[in-house]
């Protein structure tokens, strides 16, 4: 059977945690110069719709430290730029290459992709969810304070693709989510209804923040939202994360942003570069989290 990686509902807690742990091997590996190339000759298949600094160098070097090669396809390099169906690309493109990742717009473009692949197919970011940057936090989580079963995670901001995954993780790993957003920011109602009593929605970004042992946030205009950025900015103006919401939190509660940051909009700079931000080791492990991802898909579906 072929696996995918469309949402974090495609692996299981056990798996998740598997890939999790399995990142933190694989760090500790590459720090210590261990040579560990297992996909030589295996070719990753990048196709990119929306643009990308993290995404894109981490899943090429990624794949390079595997002993394996990746292909960049951007909309402008292929047929699908064309008017080519997604459907036939993924015939063809799934018989040449042995595992593909897609960053696009529809998530629904990527489930008829994968549904006709061959092989594993990872989703590099949707408009609805972005699993890949959960790997990563979620690993950064793990290396900081262990397993996030019980622990209390705010997700301050707007009920994007990043708090949409963050619901999912919480139904899979067991830790209860306050989404801290402006009315009419909430995210997805049949997602949230799907999470049952792990998740809460808060219109008080201070109250989400009371007690919690993680702080999470993103910008409040995303990619293709540019022409909203004024109206979200007067939307948000009471849902910036800066040292007097952390300090609603528990003293040790950790930061995290996915990058790129909008400094003195979404949080402060004296937050982002402060003490409890780990911000850049999460921005790393998207490399650690992303090479156990492939390692797991390509195994177990060749399996």
């Amino acid at each position: 059977m072929t696996r995918h990686f469309l949402t974090l509902l495609d692996l299981s807690s056990n798996e998740l945690r598997t890939v999790i742990k399995r990142a933190i091997e694989l760090k500790s590996m590459r720090n210590e110069n261990v040579d560990y190339a297992p996909f030589a000759n295996k070719t990753l298949g990048m196709i990119f719709d929306k643009s990308s600094t993290r995404t894109r160098v981490s899943f090429e070097a990624g794949m390079a430290q595997l002993g394996g090669h990746a292909l960049f396809l951007s909309s402008k390099d292929t047929q699908l730029g064309r008017g080519e169906p997604v459907e036939d690309t993924a015939r063809v493109l799934s018989r040449m290459v042995d595992i593909i990742m897609i960053r696009t717009y529809a998530h629904d473009t990527l489930e008829r992709f994968a549904a006709l692949s061959k092989v594993p197919v990872i989703n590099g970011l949707t408009d609805i969810y972005h699993p890949c940057q959960l790997l990563a936090d979620l690993q950064t989580w793990f290396e900081q304070r262990g397993d996030i079963s019980g622990a209390t995670v705010t997700w301050i901001g707007d009920g994007n693709n990043m708090c949409h995954s963050y619901i999912n993780a919480a139904r899979q790993l067991g830790f209860k989510l306050r989404i801290g957003c402006p009315e009419g920011y909430a995210p997805n109602s049949e997602i949230v209804s799907a999470a049952g009593d792990c998740v809460q929605i808060m219109h008080d970004a201070r109250e989400a923040a009371h007690n919690s042992d993680l702080i999470v946030t993103d910008v409040w205009a995303s990619m293709g939202q540019e022409q909203e950025q004024k109206q979200r900015e007067q939307a948000f103006a009471k849902f910036q994360v800066n040292q007097s919401l952390m300090q609603i939190a528990h003293k040790d509660a950790l930061f995290m942003h996915c990058l790129p940051a909008h400094r003195e909009e979404e949080v402060s700079t004296e937050v982002l570069e402060g003490s409890q931000s780990v911000v850049w080791d999460e921005a790393e492990n998207r490399l650690h989290a992303q090479k156990a991802l492939i390692e797991f898909l390509i195994h177990n579906t060749n399996n």
